[in-house]
């Protein structure tokens, strides 16, 4: 196994240290530093931007082609970390004694170590991996006017207030695709300037409260977890492209079941626990969005985008599409037009 040591918890040094180590190349635009690599060691993109009060994203998509382990020795205090990952999984380890646990696809991540204890992050080989993570450094965090960090749960708020680090933490949660989507979303922004580092901070405040939410919801006294395999879940996710696919025709819970291989029950308890919607919420959110693109981006008539959508009565859709987004569909289309 190979191992890059990194010798800093800041931001600026990892990048700059992972440069010499996988010998790529650092550009800088609109606050954003991006470093590429593709050679022996493996191919990939890490990207970092900083935002105020300890706020900073550091996401990556990477393959090594060797075993490798990624240490962060910390001299101080490390910061708190909000990982998702897209694709594939990784190891994580704190410290020479700290136990091994997998940081899963889809799984909602917070790690907080103890002070001057290592990270060690272990990527497997010839696997493409997608990793994000949100960066918070209590200290700058706890400045900033309304944190309202108060309103955590208690054990989280602990390790907010926990100037020490004294006390390690770390949270391996339950999976979500509507943080996938939203980190999805995230990559997929393509404005340049002000534009895309508001875009960009946005979402990263988006997904941040959806991570502390899945947080508070998983640790709240009683709450009994739903539980869903990981296969459910790539089951449940390919459905979302098939929806889309297939947004004109039938799409009910019996055909997403036969097309899944998912009884009915594990399908809408999967689209519960991952979009907080019952089958039909989401497949109705879909056709809204669906249609509300074409009404920007054709001259197609309401009617042709009901039938387009697969929606049987145009007074129903003209229904449900004000009570989305609180405009009738030919209101929405005037206003496009003046």
């Amino acid at each position: 196994m190979k191992e890059i040591v990194i010798k800093s918890v800041k931001d600026e040094d990892i990048l700059n240290q992972l440069k010499e180590r996988l010998e790529g190349t650092l550009e800088e635009r609109w606050g954003e530093r991006t470093l590429s690599f593709d050679n022996d060691l493996g191919k990939g993109v890490i990207r970092n931007i900083g935002f105020d009060w300890g706020v900073s994203l550091m996401d990556s998509q990477i393959t090594f082609y060797d075993d490798t382990k990624i240490t962060i020795k910390s001299k101080g205090i490390s910061p708190v970390e909000f990982i998702f990952i897209s694709k594939g999984a990784i190891t994580y380890k704190e410290g020479h004694l700290g136990n091994k646990f997998q940081l899963e696809q889809y799984q909602n991540i917070i790690i907080s170590p103890e002070r001057f204890q290592e990270k060690n992050f272990i990527f497997p080989a010839k696997e493409e991996l997608k990793v994000n993570s949100i960066r918070i450094f209590k200290k700058e965090y706890l400045k900033k006017k309304n944190n309202n960090v108060s309103h955590l749960n208690e054990l989280l708020l602990s390790v907010f207030n926990d100037d020490k680090n004294n006390m390690p933490y770390s949270h391996g949660g339950s999976y979500s695709l509507k943080i996938a989507d939203e980190v999805k979303e995230l990559n997929n922004v393509h404005d340049s300037g002000i534009m895309r580092t508001l875009s960009i901070e946005g979402r990263i405040y988006l997904i941040l409260s959806l991570q502390l939410l899945e947080h508070h919801n998983s640790e709240s006294e009683g709450k009994v977890q739903e539980s869903i395999s990981k296969e459910d879940i790539k089951k449940i996710h390919h459905l979302a492209d098939y929806i889309i696919d297939n947004i004109s025709g039938p799409i009910s819970v019996q055909v997403l079941s036969r097309k899944s291989g998912l009884s009915p029950k594990k399908l809408q308890l999967g689209f519960k626990v991952l979009y907080s919607k019952t089958v039909n919420e989401y497949v109705r959110q879909l056709k809204l969005e669906v249609s509300r693109d074409y009404i920007k981006t054709t001259d197609l008539t309401i009617s042709e985008i009901v039938y387009l959508v697969g929606i049987k009565s145009r007074s129903y859709f003209s229904k449900i599409f004000n009570e989305a987004y609180g405009v009738l569909p030919t209101e929405y289309r005037k206003h496009l037009k003046s």
